[in-house]
């Protein structure tokens, strides 16, 4: 979820970094041409062309172009230019809302004139959220304190769509369930005509405020209330509307159900058409509906339904965190869909009469779709067929009759990411594994042939592998075969005993076992853990997203915190029968969000193998965690709460035998700082010694303040030494 169970991106980033949400970076904002033949990119102030033929870089976009009368040149978070390239539109003074930095000041290039001017004028500062230009190039749309506007590029005179929007009635964008669970944060859509616009409702004035305290910003402490929808509290309700942008007028879509008991996490516009296609989930998200809506009548026709014994994922969950846009043919008569039906995640064809074709058939999943390609009657896929720890690009014919081939190299194994030109000649491709650094290229598709010379290859042939590093497959007593990789002490002598530290996560939102840049290395230890003679260990169990086919994902299905922990302890205990220079007396175990969970679930349920525990930012009671997450996984409590009670740390707390360290900051948005006061007296209750460290106002990611990371690093590492001493015996 990009949330509190972090995305596979975040469990990337933390590996090598620092606890916390990654956002995009001055600088990371890439466009690819309408031709395509070309990579805009920011340079600083300015935003450069990158001819991809012949690698040849010129200045699109200068810092003076970018600079307003009398002022510095503009600090660019992202850019967009219009279809005809006659316009570019700037977002800069971000602000974070929640997790990402959606809410800022907008400026317009034009290019034909050259001049630069603001959006939304006469609006509080840093307001703007989602500003899109218009199809036809004419109008610029945004959200500003809950309503939408209009605004005319050639007059800048602003009109109101909305007006009824407050900090419970939201148009436009979405309450903070639905950003962090489905990635919902942009809620409008240009109509193709430029006339009206297409906008999601959320109503969240049935949705209790979560209180957070603020204690240290003032003398008087104050609350910080959170819309946040507890698990089996009702969904905020939510409907779609269209507002004819010469009116004002909105006409609301005739979904059928109960607003409140189910979820839109999808709608988008048949190219070409008065038509709207949305997704409809039910409140369990184990029914998913597909309807076509007309904008006018607000009629809805079922388009498409699809089940599923467990739950049902979304478009950001293999798109990279984004819900946005469609996957339309050329035509409109058809789309690509993605549905693990079969027993494995593949593409299907849906016509506009809810048949379906199966594009990729095979005992594989797909991890990520990239590109269509109908021109070549194929798409671009990521898929591991053999190992699941890796990804590699594939690309697969559009009429289901042929095996996937593999586009990446064979001579480099590792993790693979690539962003695909419109016309799918080109790629950018950044690539990494255990040992290899990431670097990214420029690639010809299909061949993935560089006009550099192939620079990936030529620098992994150099480079040094890692020998304390190593992957492997460990099969538990109860025949699950799990990966995994270690990190062995520098001057490994497989005579002595070494302490062993485990990293775990093991929940539905990300894996650990991968083969990227990162593996093997601790963020959090201050220090070389090789150096200091640790081994080090991670590996992901039944329930983690690895492309091993659905059962494997969902058989966690209402046991989040039973299956996943078992399948953790076997792991352990089968990595002890097999290697003996593991010393058995030393094993301890950390994890952050749902690592910190499960943590807590191995000390608890599991004492006599796991020693010492580190816990961070834990979910102890699965009860306090919001409601379209918890319920995604585990059901609603209303009809097995028996679950939820058994998944939850809190309920084993009186087992604790061994060294624990929880950590938690108190202004926690996303895993409330409640859980720790609840697993806290649960300790105190059974007279369990432990030791609590709290962090007055930091977030999920307890990154803010200054020396904040240095004192959790310090802090981390000295208690891992004290009751998990390093070194061979």
């Amino acid at each position: 979820m990009g949330s509190l169970r972090y995305l596979r991106g975040f469990i990337s980033l933390i590996l090598c970094l620092l606890a916390g949400y990654a956002q995009a970076q001055p600088g990371e904002s890439i466009k690819w041409s309408r031709d395509g033949q070309s990579m805009y990119m920011q340079n600083g102030a300015a935003i450069v062309a990158y001819q991809l033929k012949d690698s040849k870089k010129t200045d699109k976009i200068t810092a003076a172009q970018l600079t307003p009368a009398g002022g510095s040149p503009l600090d660019i978070r992202d850019f967009a230019f219009s279809a005809d390239e006659k316009k570019l539109l700037i977002y800069t003074n971000s602000k974070k809302v929640w997790r990402y930095e959606t809410r800022g000041d907008y400026w317009l290039l034009d290019l034909a004139t050259n001049t630069l001017k603001q959006l939304g004028k006469g609006l509080p500062a840093s307001s703007l959220m989602f500003a899109k230009l218009s199809p036809d190039g004419l109008q610029a749309a945004y959200v500003s304190g809950h309503n939408i506007y209009v605004e005319d590029l050639a007059t800048h005179k602003r009109k109101a769509l909305t007006q009824d929007g407050t900090t419970h009635l939201i148009n436009g964008t979405f309450d903070w369930a639905y950003e962090e669970e489905f990635s919902c944060r942009d809620g409008f859509r240009w109509s193709p005509d430029s006339k009206s616009i297409a906008y999601w409702q959320i109503d969240a004035n049935k949705i209790r405020d979560f209180l957070m305290i603020d204690n240290t910003d003032s003398i008087y402490s104050f609350t910080v209330p959170v819309e946040y929808p507890k698990a089996g509290e009702s969904p905020s309700a939510c409907r779609i509307g269209v507002v004819d942008l010469a009116t004002a007028k909105t006409t609301w879509l005739q979904v059928p159900g109960d607003a409140q008991q189910h979820y839109i996490p999808r709608m988008e516009w048949q190219p070409g058409k008065n038509d709207l296609i949305i997704q409809q989930l039910n409140r369990k998200q184990n029914e998913s509906i597909l309807y076509i809506c007309n904008a006018v009548t607000g009629k809805a026709k079922k388009l498409y339904t699809e089940s599923d014994p467990a739950w049902l994922d979304v478009k950001s969950r293999w798109n990279e965190r984004d819900i946005t846009g469609w996957d339309w043919s050329k035509d409109a008569t058809s789309f690509v869909w993605v549905s693990e039906k079969d027993g494995w995640r593949h593409l299907y064809r849906i016509d506009m009469n809810g048949k379906e074709t199966l594009l990729t058939p095979g005992k594989y999943d797909v991890i990520n779709i990239l590109s269509i390609d109908e021109t070549n009657n194929q798409a671009y896929i990521l898929a591991s067929p053999d190992n699941a720890t890796q990804q590699f690009l594939y690309k697969v014919t559009l009429d289901g009759k042929s095996a996937p081939v593999r586009v990446s190299p064979i001579t480099e194994e590792g993790t693979h990411e690539y962003e695909i030109s419109p016309d799918a000649q080109y790629a950018l491709h950044k690539f990494s594994n255990h040992f290899f650094p990431p670097q990214s290229e420029i690639v010809y598709l299909p061949t993935h042939n560089s006009g550099e010379g192939n620079p990936i290859f030529r620098n992994l042939l150099s480079a040094r592998y890692a020998p304390h590093q190593e992957f492997f497959q460990v099969t538990t007593a109860d025949g699950v075969t799990m990966d995994g990789w270690m990190a062995k002490p520098n001057n490994f002598d497989s005579t002595k005993k070494y302490p062993i530290v485990f990293y775990v996560y093991g929940e539905p939102a990300a894996t650990t076992a991968t083969d990227q840049y990162g593996a093997g290395r601790n963020f959090l230890y201050d220090g070389n853990m090789a150096e200091d003679g640790y081994i080090y260990v991670t590996m992901d169990n039944r329930g983690t997203p690895a492309p091993k086919g659905r059962e494997w994902r969902k058989c966690i299905y209402r046991k989040v915190g039973i299956i996943n922990a078992r399948d953790q302890a076997q792991g352990a205990q089968a990595l002890f029968n097999r290697h003996k220079y593991i010393d058995t007396s030393r094993v301890a175990v950390w994890g952050w969000s749902g690592g910190g969970s499960m943590t807590l679930n191995l000390m608890f349920q599991y004492p006599a193998i796991y020693k010492t525990g580190i816990a961070v930012a834990a979910v102890g009671n699965q009860l306090t965690y919001d409601n379209i997450y918890q319920e995604r996984y585990m059901g609603l409590p209303q009809e097995n709460r028996e679950d939820f009670v058994a998944g939850s740390p809190i309920t084993y707390a009186k087992n604790l035998q061994g060294n624990l360290l929880y950590i938690h900051g108190s202004g926690d948005d996303n895993v409330h700082y409640q859980n720790a006061e609840m697993l806290v007296n649960e300790l105190v209750r059974y007279n369990k010694q432990f030791q609590f460290m709290s962090y007055p106002n930091r977030t999920h990611s307890i990154s803010e303040g200054e020396g904040t990371f240095r004192h959790l690093s310090t802090l981390y590492t000295t208690y891992l030494k004290e009751h998990c001493p390093p070194g061979a015996r």
